[in-house]
């Protein structure tokens, strides 16, 4: 049922003879007996889908052919580490941590290690992630790195070397928890049987080390800092703050103000006493770094000299992750702990130095090839996969530019045994481990791990290159750690009384995410209203065609150079199906608004606030999107644009946004945010409709008896209107259902009613400027209905509808400097009106 292990690997799987199983492996499968040996495929199973419904992805940018999100690979079977190996590696980890700390002090500090040339200045103040601005800088209590990542390797010996280090923005914290949940479920009798080491309290330790070191210590406020949902690893940033109980931010949700950090949310700018980076430090802070970022905080590093914010990890650490300093570690840990170093590296040559590169390049078909610096240019190479002109190759390149490579050994991966859906195969891995802070200049390794596994015949282990993941089962023969992370969470009653601030850059996405619901829905039933009277047999009326063109145009249903419907109602036709979701590459697109361009908005404003949203949420938006895009690329694939096929397209649109608006509706928490979003659907449709409105008053289509359904149908009121006024199709009818109705949720008053509610709502938790713009609304008391169905004549003669035409003006305007006010209260935090120039 196994293959073993390939020439020269280490087998996990079997015991160091090769003739049975490895002890832990035999209790592992005595755990899960026969019957669970025959169940292996529909656990497999099973922990996919659960990696599915969890959405769990990883984001790879040169992947093409699945798009920019995937599933997240997780293998069926953990690798197991025995307690003796485990006690090898936690104390190697424990000693490189204190070993790294004490570098980063030197670097900005005294600087020993480059005066006594135990480390060369290129690899320091040649780097280019040494940061000169961190001169000088000293953080609390010396304590550099909070968290760091080590990568190992397990030899065909048994022994384990560090491959490499990770120091700046460690990843797979949060892939880690989820691939020990994941795997636990599908194997709970083994994983209680073999003892397993817990993982919770080194992910408290670490909160509570960051907390008690920050400035403003237990009342400190921590957030996780991310590069935003388009990074590949943006799944785990999301997961671990939540995981951890603390905000997730991008930097434009940071400003800085006084040499201080604060949070901008609805309710005003809050401070941040502590940041958990996971963004590379040259996009840290634009004003001292790279000029071009908009994914840091300007004066962020000036926060930090200042000593009032906390970051972990400090920044100036990248020159550590350089795979070149692994072979001047040996040596500074003698000078530095007066130590010598437990875990061994592989062995690894700078070929800056003479004598390094002389005994580098006979070794190269045997090693592998790195780039010293990041961004240099230069790819890592497996010697091994070389044939000598390419060797020969590479030769001349080291010894032209020596100092930007890096050459280490080759070591066989072990190899641990996964489950391919028939039989157990072998496939090569890598083991991450991580070393957390508990304290002042104080570690602990988290028991676990993330492994990366080779694809089957592969040498690198890595997810960019189509590798897979697996968990970590770090054993023990003492109790097991029962700590969670609750117990060093606030009370529940401390939680009820103090909810966390919505985000501005949240409450912004949120109030956008509603108004692109709106006009996607209001787009989706215009364009039906339309082709269902430009499809028939019969031309439609003149007022009716003329309200439809405007309306349309107007809402950007066609372009603008397109004849009107009353012109050339095929041609109309045609370009309002053309246009319904046109391509991003068509040098058209960005003349046209149309439903397709609003589903994709809708979809990329989800996508910002993902983390508060349910996955069953954002599949539908997904969905949505993606279907319609198909359905119209099967209308424009054909010789004549079929108006029954677009029809179609449009009702499954339909039918799915109402699912989506049901999602917002009904399974959103009613916080500020949700708030923020229903304050964006109202002021959509109070302009949409109002000006859909106005202009068919303008074109007199309200006294048609095809115009005044048309506008019933787009107020989606039809089957309320003939419930209530039968056949009536007077202005008195009109005006009571769409403007004055109180239970009419398309009514103008009951949308100006729910703004000055929702805004009232806003001015309790957030602040009490919201409450001063919902005066500015109309207000719908003071309406009169007989006043607003009464028309008038105007010079030329004509009826004009003059009070409701001026109402329906003064709503439209109100709801746009409204949400121009929103803009500048609670998104940019910037009051124009106050600055001078």
């Amino acid at each position: 049922m196994s293959i073993p292990a390939d020439a020269g690997h280490l087998d996990e799987l079997r015991d160091a003879q090769g003739t049975g199983l490895a002890p832990a492996w035999n209790r592992f499968f005595d755990h899960i007996g026969h019957d669970g040996l025959a169940d292996l495929d529909r656990r497999h199973r099973n922990l996919q889908r659960q990696i599915r419904d969890n959405g769990v992805t990883y984001n790879v940018y040169a992947d093409a052919a699945a798009g920019l999100q995937r599933p997240w690979a997780l293998d069926l079977f953990p690798m197991i580490v025995d307690t003796d190996d485990w006690a090898h590696i936690e104390a190697g980890v424990l000693q490189r941590a204190r070993l790294l700390n004490a570098m980063m002090a030197d670097l900005y500090g005294p600087g020993e290690l480059l005066r006594r040339a135990l480390l060369p200045a290129a690899l320091v103040q040649g780097h280019p992630g040494y940061l000169r601005g961190m001169q000088g800088v000293r953080p609390a209590e010396d304590h550099w790195l909070h968290i760091m990542a080590f990568d190992l390797a397990h030899g065909p010996d048994g022994r384990w070397s560090v491959v490499g280090q990770r120091t700046e923005a460690p990843s797979g914290l949060g892939y880690l928890l989820e691939n020990r949940i994941a795997v636990s479920r599908q194997f709970p009798k083994a994983f209680a049987g073999l003892r397993v080491q817990r993982l919770a309290a080194s992910y408290r330790a670490l909160v509570d080390s960051i907390r008690r070191l920050a400035p403003q210590g237990e009342q400190a406020r921590i957030a996780l800092l991310t590069p935003g949902p388009y990074n590949e690893t943006y799944f785990e940033h999301a997961y671990l703050a939540r995981y951890l109980g603390i905000a997730l931010v991008e930097g434009n949700d940071l400003t800085v103000r006084d040499e201080r950090l604060y949070l901008k949310t609805l309710r005003g700018l809050e401070p941040v006493h502590a940041l958990i980076k996971r963004l590379d430090d040259e996009w840290l802070d634009p004003l001292e770094l790279r000029p071009d970022s908009t994914l840091g905080v300007p004066g962020l590093l000036q926060v930090i000299r200042a000593g009032n914010v906390l970051l972990a990890n400090t920044p100036g650490s990248a020159p550590l992750e350089s795979s070149a300093l692994l072979g001047f570690l040996p040596a500074i840990a003698q000078h530095l702990l007066g130590e010598a170093l437990t875990l061994p590296s592989l062995p690894t040559w700078w070929c800056g130095e003479d004598a390094a590169l002389r005994d580098a390049l006979p070794l190269l078909g045997q090693s592998v090839i790195r780039p010293t610096y990041p961004r240099s240019g230069t790819r890592t190479v497996i010697g091994q996969g070389l044939h000598d002109q390419a060797i020969d190759e590479w030769s001349g390149r080291l010894v032209r530019h020596p100092e930007e490579h890096t050459v280490q050994a080759w070591q066989p991966l072990s190899q641990t045994p996964t489950w391919d859906g028939q039989r157990l195969l072998p496939r090569s891995a890598m083991l991450r481990v991580f070393a957390l802070a508990d304290g002042p200049r104080s570690w602990r390794v988290l028991p676990g791990g993330l492994v990366r596994l080779a694809p089957r015949g592969q040498l690198v282990a890595a997810m960019q290159r189509g590798g897979s993941s697996a968990d970590c089962w770090v054993l023990t023969r003492g109790e097991v750690d029962s700590t969670t992370l609750l117990q060093s969470q606030p009370s529940s009653l401390a939680i009820a009384q103090q909810k966390q601030p919505v985000t501005s850059r949240a409450a912004e996405n949120l109030f956008w995410l509603g108004r692109y619901t709106e006009r996607a829905e209001n787009s989706v039933r215009l364009a039906q209203i339309a082709l269902d009277h430009l499809g028939g047999e019969e031309p439609g009326s003149g007022p009716l065609l003329q309200w439809l063109s405007a309306v349309s145009r107007e809402n950007a249903l066609v372009l603008p150079d397109v004849p009107d419907a009353q012109v050339a109602a095929r041609v109309f036709a045609r370009s309002l199906i053309a246009n319904l979701c046109p391509r991003p590459d068509d040098p058209m697109a960005s003349q046209s608004c149309s439903v397709g361009f609003n589903l994709r908005a809708i979809k990329s404003a989800a996508s910002q606030v993902r983390e508060r949203l349910s996955q069953e949420h954002w599949n539908l938006i997904e969905r949505t999107e993606a279907q319609f895009r198909h359905d119209c690329d099967r209308l424009a694939s054909g010789a004549e644009y079929a108006q029954a096929e677009a029809l179609t397209a449009l009702l499954n649109a339909s039918e799915m946004l109402a699912a989506i608006t049901g999602s917002q509706t009904d399974r959103m928490v009613r916080d500020d945010g949700w708030r923020m979003l229903s304050v964006g659907r109202h002021i959509e449709r109070l302009v949409t409709l109002g000006r859909a409105l106005a202009l068919a008053l303008e074109h007199e289509a309200v006294h048609d008896p095809a115009g005044f359904e048309g506008v019933i149908a787009l107020f989606d009121s039809t089957i309320t209107f003939h419930a209530q006024y039968q056949q009536r199709r007077d202005m008195v009818a009109l005006a009571d259902l769409l403007v004055m109705d109180r239970d009419n949720p398309r009514s103008m008053a009951w949308v100006v009613r729910t703004l000055r509610s929702r805004l009232a709502r806003l001015s309790q938790s957030a602040t009490p400027q919201d409450a001063v713009l919902a005066m500015g609304l109309p207000d719908p008391d003071t309406w009169v209905l007989t006043e607003l169905s009464h028309w008038q004549r105007d010079p030329q003669g004509q009826r004009r509808w003059s009070a409701l035409a001026d109402l329906l003006d003064e709503c439209e305007a109100s709801a746009v400097e409204l949400s121009d006010e929103i803009t500048r209260l609670h998104f940019s935090h910037a009051d124009q009106r106050k600055q001078s120039i």
